[in-house]
């Protein structure tokens, strides 16, 4: 059983983590990411326009001062009274003498310092409240996701998907409908964050409990989208592609809404199917078409969504369709995981240093003879 850590250990080991830190040599790059992140976060994008019109003494000095008061007006009205009193402390001391022989100062710095310190704190005790609740929530989404190689006679499958922050809004799932019939879904939330992940998992349970209801993928559009619909934020909507496979045929079937449509890659070149009807929730009465397509042995079919097309590098330029297009006739003779694994660490070299902006997901089905 592992001894605890006396408190002369932990202050070494103190140490050793920041010279761990200063020993990454990233220290550079990380501050200007985090920097660009708080602008967003705490600018509108009125001001962040005002901004790149202003020479760079003005702009630095309008940028302190909008961060300044962005602060002060998202903390809480105790914590605010708090930074108030604390830069005033800061700022504030007491002079007084007779004559010039004797005087004595009193300087609130150091108490002025400690509220700053304490504030900090109960903002970083929210931090590790919040990123636990989090992390529970992405414990819950693994949970819910299938398994990554589920079997299907006749075919090999690859599910993934990997959310930008702790929870996310894309949604991988499979479905087994009876011994020989499968559905597979690839869907994107709007938004990000807690309120995508909590309507991915109510899409998520509304298609398990419904699709095996429904043999025309056209009236199962229509019905996802009266309930998306029904149950969603208003101006949230939900893209989505659902396919279905049988062990003993090679026809798939498609239903898409609103999302990008799917590749299929056969021996003799690479076919982009129609795009479907809207995405869920924008049209009360939208309508849906459904798709076939017949894959030969060794065929395959990608879903994505985009997060794969649409990451970004430093200069802003994105991954696209093309560049993946470009790349899935040289792995097409490869098995699907190491195609899926490929894929994912090509999007993660060409992103480099660039920052990840949105879930990437990720299904690739193949026929097998």
């Amino acid at each position: 059983m592992p001894q605890p850590h006396t408190d002369a250990q932990k202050e070494q080991m103190l140490f050793t983590t920041l010279k761990d830190d200063l020993g990454r040599g990233d220290f550079g790059r990380t501050m200007r990411n985090e920097f660009a992140e708080l602008k967003d976060v705490m600018l509108t994008e009125e001001r962040r326009e005002r901004l790149k019109n202003m020479s760079r003494l003005k702009r630095w000095l309008a940028l302190g001062w909008w961060l300044l008061k962005s602060l002060i007006r998202k903390l809480t009205p105790a914590r605010r009274l708090l930074f108030v009193l604390g830069m005033f402390l800061i700022l504030f001391h007491v002079e007084s003498g007779r004559g010039v022989a004797v005087s004595w100062r009193f300087d609130f710095t150091a108490l002025g310092i400690a509220v700053i310190i304490f504030i900090l704190m109960l903002e970083l005790k929210d931090k590790l409240v919040a990123h636990e609740e989090l992390r529970a929530g992405h414990a819950v989404q693994e949970a819910l996701m299938p398994n990554r190689s589920p079997e299907v006679p006749g075919w090999k499958l690859w599910l993934f998907t990997r959310s930008a922050n702790e929870v996310g809004g894309d949604l991988v799932d499979f479905v087994k409908l009876d011994e020989r019939k499968f559905g597979i879904v690839i869907g994107d939330i709007a938004g990000k964050g807690l309120s995508a992940a909590l309507l991915t998992a109510k899409l998520q349970a509304t298609l398990r409990a419904i699709v095996p209801d429904f043999t025309l993928l056209t009236t199962l559009g229509v019905k996802l989208n009266h309930i998306y619909r029904r149950d969603s934020l208003r101006n949230v909507f939900a893209s989505l592609v659902y396919a279905e496979l049988q062990s003993d045929s090679g026809v798939i079937r498609v239903l898409n809404a609103g999302h990008f449509p799917p590749i299929i890659v056969r021996n003799d070149g690479t076919e982009v199917l129609e795009k479907g009807g809207p995405a869920l929730g924008i049209l009360p009465d939208a309508t849906y078409l459904e798709q076939h397509a017949e894959l030969q042995n060794g065929d395959m079919v990608i879903m994505y969504s985009d997060g794969l097309t649409e990451a970004q590098n430093e200069t802003g330029a994105f991954f696209s369709e093309e560049r993946l297009i470009s790349l899935l006739p040289r792995l097409a003779n490869r098995p699907v995981e190491e195609i899926g694994t490929s894929l994912v660490a090509e999007v993660d070299r060409f992103i480099g240093n660039g920052k990840v902006t949105d879930d990437l997901s990720l299904v690739i089905i193949k026929r097998l003879g």
